[in-house]
């Protein structure tokens, strides 16, 4: 098998367990239902994966890091000229558009009610999604205390408060009140301006202090 088909293969296998683990859920799924999704033989699925726990494992992190790769192409580090506000309230915008959807909502509900089977998928959902997260925004603050344009402060704290003023409530509200409840475009961008201020007020240097 050529590189190229066995990679096509894996996307294969990883879009079908996808698919059904989000609809079927952990127990709900079985190796022969995904090769038969997949269209591929049973010998081509285990020759990628060991089991079905390797799998939903790959699922997990193949999903979740597409989704924080997304956020890093769409938002570069920080030019020159770039303002800290309009940046964070970038980040912000790109960052909710990328996790609201029923995909990843949907695939952080799967892993939250298999954590007592699985507990080690927490921890991989979480390196792959939020912390990912975080270590952008350190990223970007670095850039902007290099220049003196923060107070001195724990950059790492910094990061994760941004993170959890962004992602804090309209992810608490999508997870307990379902897909209904997602922030509107405008209503994300309204949010993300609103943090990006919030924490600009705190942070920011030669920002006065409420």
């Amino acid at each position: 098998m050529t590189g190229t088909r066995r990679t096509k293969s894996q996307q294969k296998i990883l879009a079908a367990a996808e698919a059904l683990f989000l609809s079927q859920g952990y127990v709900g799924t079985s190796m022969d239902a995904i090769t038969e999704t997949a269209g591929v033989s049973k010998q081509t699925v285990y020759a990628h994966f060991a089991n079905k726990e390797a799998l939903f494992l790959a699922m997990i992190d193949h999903l979740v890091g597409g989704a924080t790769a997304a956020v890093r192409h769409r938002l570069p580090l920080p030019g020159p000229g770039d303002d800290l506000r309009d940046t964070l309230t970038d980040f912000a915008r790109a960052d909710l558009a990328v996790v609201l959807t029923p995909r990843l909502m949907g695939l952080r509900r799967l892993v939250i009610g298999e954590q007592a089977r699985f507990p080690d998928l927490a921890a991989s959902l979480f390196s792959n999604g939020p912390q990912g997260s975080i270590d952008r925004i350190r990223d970007i603050l670095n850039v902007f205390a290099g220049r003196g344009e923060l107070r001195p402060c724990d950059i790492d704290r910094a990061a994760e408060h941004f993170n959890w003023l962004v992602m804090g409530g309209p992810t608490s509200r999508a997870m307990l009140l379902g897909d209904g409840s997602f922030l509107p475009p405008d209503e994300q961008a309204r949010h993300a301006a609103d943090c990006a201020d919030i924490f600009c007020a705190a942070y920011a240097a030669g920002h006065a202090n409420p």
